[in-house]
């Protein structure tokens, strides 16, 4: 499901991470990408423009975050907004009411929030299909169907969609196809060269992989598209400030490198909670490095978000801290209760954001979490400051 992982300009992927765009603002040889922290800029003269005159329309540093993020995806345009919701906000206004967008069932909670309370009073017609099920997802097509949103792997219980296979679902060639490629990012996939119309990214994730800052992107395929969004995007204005395109920039110098030791620390992860009698089953795609869990009771899942100590109980993924989430009540909590369930985001199911730090460390952490001889747990896991 990669796509083609070589050949940006030539580069491969993790030097590509590096210098699939230089700066071309400054001739003062900064290695670091600069921020230009202005909200306007001045024009040479009347009718003329420096290329920049609004940060709201574009912005340099920003510009040069977009077109890291596009030329790793394969995309001829890429846009940068304040969150990945944000992106996903503009997206939704290319459709009209009365416009059918059918999309993955088990998607991210936020997503299902927008597209349930805000897209749906609009007028646009969502429906909900299993994706990784090619025969249900073509009976769910209408000729008013102009989007497929997929989310591959799912959030949070991993399933797959194999992207090229709904591209040639699809009839229309205007019915586009839009991937979420936030948990495997351009390094384990690149959707467009599997079919995709338009690429979604929360760069709050593994873009920008430290767990600092807000960042969510578009990568359009084709400049038809891409039009339409720059549009949407300067006229409803949530755009990636400076600084935070400038800590994206940052993140991506390493992505490479930090998908590659967590994706290794997952799969060792992963197969350790199988081995664990307080574990019933462990959702893992085999790649990436998200993983979810279910475990015995209620009582056991609290246990485990209560006694981690290297890995934190908190919300987001993709930083380098490995993070461990309850969907139930957290990421998927404005689900109705009855949907939840149905999807497996019950009180037992967990989900873990394998970060950078040692497999090892993160196992005995989950270990002693579990154990309920509370002397099991390290108190010096951690050097207090």
């Amino acid at each position: 499901m990669n796509g083609d992982m070589k050949g940006i300009y030539g580069m491969k992927i993790e030097t590509a991470c590096l210098h699939a765009v230089r700066d071309h603002t400054t001739n003062t040889g900064a290695v670091a990408l600069p921020i230009y922290q202005s909200a306007t800029f001045a024009h040479p003269g009347v009718g003329k423009s420096t290329g920049y005159d609004y940060s709201r329309s574009q912005n340099p540093t920003r510009e040069h975050c977009e077109k890291m993020v596009a030329a790793l995806e394969g995309g001829c345009g890429g846009l940068g907004f304040s969150s990945g919701m944000a992106a996903i906000a503009c997206l939704m206004d290319l459709f009209s009411p009365g416009d059918e967008i059918v999309a993955t069932a088990d998607l991210y909670g936020g997503t299902i929030r927008l597209f349930n309370h805000i897209s749906a009073k609009n007028g646009l017609v969502i429906k909900y299909a299993d994706t990784s099920d090619l025969t249900t997802l073509e009976g769910v097509l209408t000729e008013k169907t102009r989007a497929v949103f997929i989310e591959t792997p799912t959030n949070p219980m991993m399933g797959l969609t194999d992207i090229a296979a709904v591209k040639r679902l699809l009839k229309s060639p205007d019915t586009l196809l839009i991937a979420d490629n936030t948990f495997l990012t351009p390094i384990l996939s690149r959707p467009i060269a599997l079919g995709a119309d338009i690429v979604v990214h929360s760069g709050t994730k593994y873009l920008a992989g430290h767990n600092d800052t807000l960042a969510g992107f578009l990568v359009a395929a084709a400049p038809e598209q891409e039009d339409k969004l720059r549009f949407l995007q300067k006229t409803s204005g949530a755009v990636l400030s400076p600084f935070d395109s400038f800590l994206v920039v940052r993140g991506i110098k390493t992505l490479a490198l930090r998908m590659a030791h967590s994706c290794k620390s997952a799969a060792v992860i992963a197969a350790w909670l199988q081995t664990q009698p307080w574990v019933t089953r462990v959702y893992y795609p085999g790649m990436g490095a998200m993983l979810s869990f279910t475990v015995t009771s209620e009582e056991t899942a609290k246990q485990l978000l209560e006694g981690v100590e290297i890995i934190q109980y908190a919300e987001s993924l993709g930083g380098v801290e490995s993070l461990l989430t309850y969907p139930f009540t957290q990421t998927h909590a404005d689900v109705p209760v009855a949907e939840r369930i149905a999807r497996g985001i019950d009180e037992r199911l967990l989900r873990l954001s394998v970060g950078i730090e040692d497999a090892q460390d993160l196992i005995a952490d989950l270990a002693c979490a579990a154990d309920s001889d509370t002397a099991c747990r390290k108190e010096n896991l951690y050097v207090q400051l």
